[in-house]
């Protein structure tokens, strides 16, 4: 199923199904929303809820004499102590943090009963935080996931960085699109292992996805990453697949495992898509919870500006009337 009547509410260029290159510049200049002093954008996706994203640090750079006007909360003691004068720390401020996406467009993301599909309401998501890293003067770098190729975006600085990005994107999404497939099929544990490795210590990362192909072997890795960097997951979600929908007939559905015939009018085949939904939610909070990764969720039924104007995005809400 495909938007219909709703082209209007469509994002600038974008027709909810490809992707372009205009409609994800778009939101460079959208990024000032949410630069410094105004809230985060996380701030916004968690509504009322305060922003837990991590501010700059401070690196350690000499010890010198203390002078008139010094902090003397950096006065460093065990020197003033071992040398018999007053010594302070000087530090430098962390300029650059990298920026880590990694970004599903692999099949299950192709779907979209609304407005957009999960995979371009993803990439619209990703471009803002693109451009938002390198206004804060951030390196920005990304893995896209298309199911069949890992496409490496390393961390860089400035409007190169976002470009890249952007591209990889829309050249991920295109292939998936023209099913050209070498048969060697990739799996989300193969992008969560090469993300491992490409990522440097320290970054933010952000994992968009519907989380469909995520396992519990999966635990490990992440729990890896969790060490030195800060994890965050955006869930992607289509209200059909919480049995949400105005649609009355029957329509031949399909996956990667199997297709038949559903009868949306009836109730039982919709509290049957909520109740699918309501488990593989309960999979990804508990893991979430015990890995202590913020899980913020976002649909593809609305723009993303809209949502995030509308103080934040909406938690998830289960019910298939919810």
């Amino acid at each position: 199923m495909n938007t219909q009547d709703l082209t209007p509410a469509l994002p600038a260029h974008s027709d909810g199904v490809n992707l372009c290159l205009a409609e994800l510049l778009h939101y460079k200049n959208q990024s000032v929303r949410w630069l410094p002093p105004a809230q985060s954008v996380w701030s916004q996706l968690n509504g009322q809820h305060q922003s837990r994203h991590k501010g700059r640090g401070m690196n350690f750079a000499e010890v010198r004499p203390y002078q008139a006007g010094d902090d003397i909360r950096a006065i460093d003691w065990r020197v003033t102590a071992r040398t018999g004068k007053t010594h302070t720390k000087l530090f430098t401020e962390e300029r650059e943090q990298p920026v880590m996406l990694l970004i599903d467009v692999s099949p299950s993301m192709k779907f979209g009963t609304q407005l957009l599909l999960k995979s371009v309401q993803a990439a619209h998501f990703s471009s803002l935080l693109s451009w938002l890293a390198v206004s804060e003067q951030d390196r920005i770098g990304a893995i896209v996931f298309n199911g069949n190729r890992l496409y490496e975006c390393k961390p860089t600085a400035r409007q190169q960085g976002p470009l890249t990005v952007i591209n990889a994107i829309i050249a991920a999404h295109q292939e998936s699109d023209s099913n050209q497939f070498d048969g060697n099929r990739l799996n989300f544990s193969d992008a969560l292992k090469h993300l491992h490795h490409l990522c440097p210590k320290g970054s933010e990362i952000v994992v968009l996805s519907d989380f469909y192909q995520l396992q519990e072997k999966d635990k490990r890795r992440l729990s890896q990453l969790r060490q030195h960097n800060r994890l965050q997951f955006v869930q992607l979600f289509d209200p059909l697949e919480l049995g949400q929908t105005s649609f009355n007939g029957i329509e031949f559905v399909t996956d990667d495992k199997q297709a038949t015939w559903l009868d949306f009018s009836a109730k039982s085949t919709r509290d049957s898509l909520n109740l699918q939904y309501e488990q593989h939610q309960q999979f990804i909070q508990e893991m979430c919870k015990s890995l202590a990764i913020p899980l913020h969720h976002l649909s593809a039924a609305q723009t993303l500006m809209e949502q995030l104007g509308q103080s934040g995005f909406k938690p998830y809400k289960g019910g298939a009337n919810g």
